[in-house]
């Protein structure tokens, strides 16, 4: 063998290496870190076209990794958002969603039903460490905490950081609608801060928490660095009220929402930092997302969806398609994706990742995404499905997307009843302007019949699927 043929199959074989899964190149198991924001919006990342706001360290992360431009949520609000992403099923299938009461709180007595499998649980048969820290949002009592979910740890603000408002506080619509810049007190929000169990903090200092949420992250992957371990970072904000580290009031010319958003993009950057200086990032995949649209009723205090129609709590793609980026060094090919994936293929990614199974006592709603993250495939995702307030209102197949019922693009509580359904090209009508279904009615009676399999399918779902779970005490 020639000095030219050793190099070149030398070469072969450090290229065919580069993209190999983790499992595959060394016994070590891959560690996973999911970045979940909430409520940012598909166009608030300078890497997904905002001009104002600067977010350097996501854009590398696009850069160097996947940034998918076709990704979903399983509902344009938090908690069945959380709870489709945690166990890879819609919510529907375990009463994390309701058309009473849209999302879980302080006074509901229920949560995610133990007997629902999170990631962590997954991961938890390969002995992963596992941490939870920020908004956890499936329940606050102890029974329904990350520490009853397999996560070992938790740290942060149970449920949204708007809830607990003090009587009497100023009123936050009234100042955010006229003032960009308006910073609440933290007085005005009684919510608890947790460490696992116990509460630590009350009002929990929101000033500080997204700096918090970002050390207390990097505490644990150095504490762990030496086994495998998931990380699941859940920012409260850009939720309503905003609020910012000192460091970062004024940094951006977005008005506060953008600073916000840069801390945001800091604590990414910590992230990856660690991991780096740590030599973990070839051992690593990080997700960052989003857990639905922007709350555009809060004007500049919400965010943007940038070419996509309405926002959270709708089922238009301003509501369920979010912002999402894949980042592991050596393991995900760079590049852009324009496959559909969702928050609900996260486990079934992970499990075959990490050599773990999903069950197989119930249905799943996920798929498995490593043949895109590693370049040798495509998604096997064709199809996913809008619900909202435990009603499906939506499907989409291939390029089309069929609207059944609506809600209002900017107040999402009214429901619009349609007296025929719509259909949309998403793929070359992104912002869901033209109305196709009078001129294609066998693609319409072909996605109505997708609809109608799909409730069937939804068999498994509890008896009572309100179950008190977002109900009222």
């Amino acid at each position: 063998m020639n000095t030219f043929t050793s190099l070149s199959l030398c070469m072969f074989w450090l290229c065919s290496m580069a993209f190999t899964p983790l499992c595959a190149q060394q016994s070590r198991l891959p560690n996973f870190v999911i970045i979940f924001t909430d409520d940012l919006g598909y166009g608030d990342l300078s890497c997904f076209g905002n001009p104002t706001i600067k977010t350097p360290n996501l854009d590398r992360m696009a850069a160097e990794g996947q940034k998918w431009t076709q990704f979903y949520v399983a509902d344009p609000v938090c908690t069945p958002s959380r709870a489709g992403l945690m166990t890879g099923r819609y919510p529907y299938r375990n009463g994390m969603s309701s058309p009473k009461r849209v999302v879980l709180f302080p006074d509901s007595d229920g949560g995610l039903p133990p007997s629902e499998v999170t990631i962590a649980e997954l991961l938890k048969q390969k002995d992963y460490a596992t941490a939870a820290i920020g908004k956890w949002h499936l329940g606050h009592l102890p029974p329904f905490l990350p520490t009853r979910q397999g996560f070992d740890y938790y740290y942060g603000i149970p449920y949204s950081n708007d809830m607990d408002f003090v009587q009497g506080s100023p009123g936050y619509w009234a100042h955010a609608t006229k003032d960009p810049n308006f910073l609440a007190d933290i007085s005005s929000y009684n919510v608890p801060l947790l460490e696992n169990e116990t509460e630590i903090e009350r009002p929990a200092d929101q000033n500080t928490i997204t700096r918090r949420y970002t050390e207390k992250s990097v505490e644990f992957i150095k504490a762990h660095q030496d086994e495998p371990f998931f990380l699941y970072l859940a920012h409260n904000l850009p939720h309503i009220p905003l609020f910012a580290h000192p460091d970062f009031l004024g940094s951006s010319k977005r008005g506060l929402y953008g600073d916000v958003i840069q801390e945001i993009d800091w604590s990414v950057g910590q992230i990856l930092q660690t991991l780096e200086t740590l030599e973990l990032a070839q051992h690593t995949i990080v997700v960052f997302s989003s857990d639905n649209g922007p709350w555009l009723a809060f004007r500049t205090h919400g965010g943007s969806a940038g070419p996509l129609r309405a926002g959270k709590g709708t089922t238009f793609e301003g509501g369920q398609r979010v912002p999402t980026i894949f980042w592991g060094p050596g393991h995900v090919k760079p590049g852009i994706v324009h496959d559909m994936g969702a928050t609900l293929d996260l486990i079934n990614t992970f499990a075959a990742l990490s050599g773990t199974q999903v069950p197989t006592d119930r249905k799943m709603d996920g798929y498995d995404l490593s043949p895109v993250l590693t370049g040798r495939g495509s998604s096997p995702r064709q199809e996913f499905f809008y619900w909202t307030r435990g009603v499906l209102h939506a499907v989409r197949s291939g390029s089309w997307k069929l609207h059944v019922l609506q809600r209002e693009a900017v107040n999402y509580g009214k429901v619009i009843e349609l007296e025929q359904p719509e259909l949309y090209e998403v793929e070359t009508d992104i912002s869901e302007a033209y109305d196709r279904a009078a001129d294609k009615p066998e693609i319409v009676a072909r996605l109505q019949a997708l609809i109608q399999a799909h409730l069937a399918d939804m068999s498994d779902a509890l008896p009572d699927n309100l179950a008190g779970r977002i109900e009222k005490k």
